[in-house]
């Protein structure tokens, strides 16, 4: 299987494309997870592993397990700088060196570098960004999430749409023509009932969840073993589970329901195919910021984070010492470049009638998964 050129999809046939946009959550917590899949797909638990893994190899699927929830188990912030141009490459290399660094882009605005620090605690986070700020001379802009609104990268990805769920969106077609039947599939689920992914309409949960900036990996350490374990995915095998609980030394019982525990208390987001966004055509990404009246911002909040377009939607503290008045956030993925700015341009005239910037992703500087041994104190 390729994906090179950007035809992946002429080497997956419509199991894959279920899998693909079915099972980026849902996953059964059991023994046998592979055996549910393979029974809702119409094939076995042996061919719905194997074409896990090929989507894998493939980087169509990033990993497959558990996606985990940063700002709950630790104490997280979106910062920036203002890296000189001439000096722009140490700079990245000064930020990139720190473990809790997990994401860095490089964004077209004067802000033209920003990263996300992840640590164990507000004052190690805190202590990182004095670090950045004093190795590099440029001053940081600390932007924690102090209200999260709507936070999900699960969406449809084997389609035409121009942008993150299009077909989604009210008064306008679905843009494929050759998936009907994967289309279809989306929508009603694979047989048998088991939980998919559903493209967001107006029944979005997008109410205001604050986010303290006092949290900590608070974890028994059983749970923060087990943590540990799974965040770089789950094992691609039949009993990923039992995998994991014999790399423990312990029950499968006992992995199984820390798993629950795990995802009740909202360290676990949710289990599936992690998709590469990018590899699937979803390159034309742009964090736009808007200056909300202080009065209207859950209200404004709520109601851009429940549009089906909207991937992430959150607010973060003006910073006027910095020069920084805007205090929401909002991520809108697509295909194409275009289509994203018309639908910046409705969200600018209908729903967020006020100043705003849009800062579109010129590189990645850095990613990878946050370092959950800082957050649990290992």
């Amino acid at each position: 299987m390729s994906t090179r050129s950007g035809d992946w999809r002429e080497h997956i046939d419509d199991v894959d494309a279920v899998l693909i946009d079915g099972y980026q959550s849902g996953v059964p917590i059991e023994e046998r997870p592979f055996r549910g899949i393979g029974s809702a797909l119409g094939t076995d638990e042996a061919d719905a592993l194997e074409r896990v893994r090929r989507l894998h190899e493939a980087g169509i699927v990033r990993r497959f397990g558990a996606v985990l929830n940063p700002p709950v188990i630790g104490s997280s912030t979106l910062a920036a700088v203002q890296a000189p141009a001439d000096r722009f490459d140490e700079v990245a290399a000064v930020i990139n060196e720190y473990r809790q660094v997990n994401h860095n882009y490089a964004r077209d605005h004067e802000w033209n570098m920003w990263f996300v620090v992840t640590a164990g605690s507000r004052e190690t986070r805190e202590k990182i960004l004095a670090e950045i700020e004093r190795r590099t001379g440029c001053a940081v802009l600390d932007l924690p999430m102090l209200t999260d609104y709507y936070i999900d990268l699960e969406f449809p990805v084997v389609n035409a749409d121009r942008f993150a769920r299009e077909s989604a969106t009210p008064g306008l077609a679905p843009a494929t023509n050759d998936a009907e039947l994967r289309s279809a599939t989306r929508s009603n689920g694979p047989a048998g009932g088991n939980p998919v992914s559903q493209p967001r309409g107006g029944g979005t949960d997008a109410s205001a969840t604050r986010i303290s900036e006092e949290a900590t990996g608070d974890l028994s350490a059983f749970e923060a073993d087990l943590l540990l374990a799974i965040q770089n995915g789950f094992p691609l095998s039949k009993t990923p589970y039992r995998d994991i609980a014999e790399q423990l030394e312990a029950d499968v019982e006992r992995v199984l329901e820390g798993i629950e525990r795990l995802a009740s208390a909202g360290c676990i987001k949710r289990i599936g195919c992690v998709v590469n966004h990018v590899v699937t055509g979803f390159d034309s990404n742009c964090m736009v910021v808007w200056d909300v009246p202080d009065e209207n911002l859950d209200d404004w909040g709520e109601r851009a984070g429940g549009l089906p377009y909207v991937t992430l939607c959150y607010h973060r503290p003006r910073r006027p010492a910095r020069g920084w008045s805007y205090n929401l956030f909002t991520m809108i993925h697509g295909r194409d470049s275009a289509a994203v700015d018309e639908r910046i341009d409705e969200l600018a005239s209908e729903y967020l009638p006020v100043d705003h910037e849009r800062l579109y992703s010129t590189a990645t500087l850095k990613q990878t998964g946050a370092q959950y041994e800082e957050l649990v104190g290992h």
